[in-house]
């Protein structure tokens, strides 16, 4: 048995399909990593995570097969081993794997053996469970590989050890949201003073679709704690030394940590990284967006600026009878700031066509919100055909608050290819244009400083879609309603239970409404970031047709 290890933990930022694209990114991160011993890369990195159904097509599978060929001719050349995790056949049906590529050859395979299927994840649907796995031998070295998921309960660690494990390794595809980190380590921490053993835990990094993976890969040690922490959101091999004591098991170098964002910090890089890796991936030129002067779109086109450059990002405002000066002052201050063109184009003309084209359908009925719907509809045609014309992707711009009670119209404000703010609550997007114009995150491509003006941040929202009208004509108060809202989504709490906290029951009553009323709108609404641990879209799913009520 050797008795020192150099193990790369290898952050790479797959794209789901692009196998041969993958296939460089491992093998790009394991030249640069000559010095260890074995390369270690996240969950299904060959395919890109997650997957889905393109696990059930055959092609698809052969290509797999072929390029883990590939990789594991590659390590004849006297460079590290690799560690890899990829979809794989076996038994007539298909498995969530690790190999263990050395000297040549596929030389191990283990399955993942606890298939989560809750929240973002439906494994049990295309993956078959294998058995709990045995460990890897590597130079007379007992790894104890376990994919994701087989980390997060203790059976599959303690049955590694039981079979003589001596360090255990974890690869994952283990998505962002906020405060994902902190449980990691408290999860790696009970396994690793269960079994005694240390543990290496090497995630992805990178946006895919809805979801967006932080990377952080750390080494944590039986009653150390964290020995070696690798940066958050960043591709790259972080080296770990590994050394086997006189009297046995295997210790790991302490590092000095790399610095991780948390708070805002991380949740404005996580929106960062989900649209930069979501137009970059898709192959879009740039980003469009409606800049209309208030809060929501001001930091939307901060995001997509930062995270694509203002070259890449273009503003439409698009002005009614009732937009104010105010509105107009603002939106030119947000694009003149963030360096991004800004276009006009007044809506006056559309929404008297639309009026003379419906005057007889609509005789002696008095406006309503249908006329404010079809304002916001005549600017959603509007983007739309530039975004047409143009290439570039739509983005909308509205937030977790509004979408929660559908504060939005259908081909409207909802028109978009990518929501940026979907998951983020209104009182979330006061803080994170206060934090936006004091920091500056390391890599941005936008503007270090201020980039919304403070009037943006402090005046009153509104939709401008009638005379003085402001969101709590039709709302509570942004504090009131989120603290409900986080209540009822995130939480699942009854309406008797949020009232037990102190909010007022007709308020309950009717954000539980609102809720409950707006679902076939957000079955209809774009992808776009997950940051809570409740997203709309995969995390939560509700029948449109719905007989149920909590109402007292």
């Amino acid at each position: 048995m050797t008795a020192s290890l150099v193990i790369g933990l290898a952050q790479v930022n797959p794209v789901v399909g692009d196998i041969a694209g993958n296939v460089e990114q491992v093998r790009s991160l394991r030249a640069s990593a000559s010095t260890c011993d074995l390369v270690v890369c996240g969950e299904l990195v060959l395919s890109g995570y997650p997957p889905e159904d393109l696990v059930l097509k055959g092609l698809f599978l052969d290509r797999i097969e072929a390029a883990a060929a590939e990789l594991a001719r590659a390590t004849a050349d006297g460079g590290p081993a690799l560690i890899i995790g990829t979809p794989w056949r076996s038994q007539g049906s298909v498995a969530n794997a690790l190999l263990l590529l050395a000297d040549g050859a596929i030389q191990e395979i283990r399955f993942k053996h606890d298939l989560p299927n809750y929240g973002v994840f439906d494994e049990k649907r295309v993956f078959r469970a294998g058995p709990l796995p045995q460990p890897l031998s590597f130079r007379g070295v007992a790894l104890g590989a376990m994919i994701c998921e087989d980390l997060w309960a203790p059976a599959v660690a303690r049955h590694l050890r039981d079979q003589g494990a001596d360090i255990l390794i974890a690869i994952n595809g283990s998505p962002f949201e906020v405060g994902k980190a902190q449980v990691r380590h408290a999860i790696a921490a009970r396994r690793v003073e269960e079994t005694g053993l240390p543990l290496a835990y090497v995630n992805l990094v990178g946006g895919q679709d809805e979801l967006v993976f932080d990377g952080g890969s750390f080494v944590s040690l039986p009653k150390a704690g964290i020995a070696v922490q690798a940066p958050a959101w960043a591709t790259g091999v972080t080296r770990t030394v590994w050394q086997r004591a006189p009297e046995g098991g295997w210790s790991c170098t302490t590092a000095a940590p790399a610095p991780n964002p948390d708070g805002l910090a991380a949740i404005y890089q996580a929106m960062v990284t989900g649209l930069k890796d979501y137009v970059g991936k898709n192959r879009f030129p740039g980003v469009v967006l409606g800049l209309s002067g208030g809060i929501d779109s001001a930091l939307t086109a901060a995001v997509a600026v930062d995270a694509l450059g203002p070259e890449r990002v273009h503003c439409v405002m698009m002005p009614s009878p009732y937009t104010s000066t105010e509105s107009l002052e603002d939106a030119a201050a947000v694009a003149k700031l963030l360096g991004a063109r800004l276009d006009t184009v007044p809506i006056d003309s559309a929404m008297a066509a639309f009026s003379c084209m419906l005057a007889g359908v609509f005789a002696g009925r008095p406006p309503d919100t249908t006329e404010e719907n079809v304002q916001a509809r005549c600017r959603g045609i509007t983007l739309m055909a530039i975004s047409n014309k143009l290439g570039e992707m739509l983005l909308t711009t509205g937030n977790k608050s509004e979408m929660s009670v559908g504060y939005a119209t259908l081909y409207g404000d909802m028109c978009g290819g990518y929501s940026v703010l979907k998951d983020i609550y209104k009182t979330t997007v006061f803080a994170l244009a206060r934090w936006r114009n004091q920091e500056t995150l390391e890599g941005a491509l936008g503007p270090a400083g201020r980039v919304i003006p403070e009037r943006v941040i402090t005046k009153p929202p509104t939709a401008e879609l009638k005379p003085n009208q402001t969101d709590q004509d039709s709302l509570p108060p942004y504090d009131v309603l989120d603290g409900i809202l986080a209540l009822l989504i995130e939480e699942e709490a009854s309406i008797e239970d949020v009232v037990s906290r102190g909010f007022a029951p007709e308020t309950v009553r009717r954000v539980w409404r609102m809720i409950d009323r707006a679902e076939y709108k957000r079955r209809q609404a774009p992808p776009g970031v997950k940051i809570t641990p409740r997203a709309f879209g995969r995390d939560r799913r509700y029948p449109i047709t719905n007989g149920f009520t909590d109402l007292l």
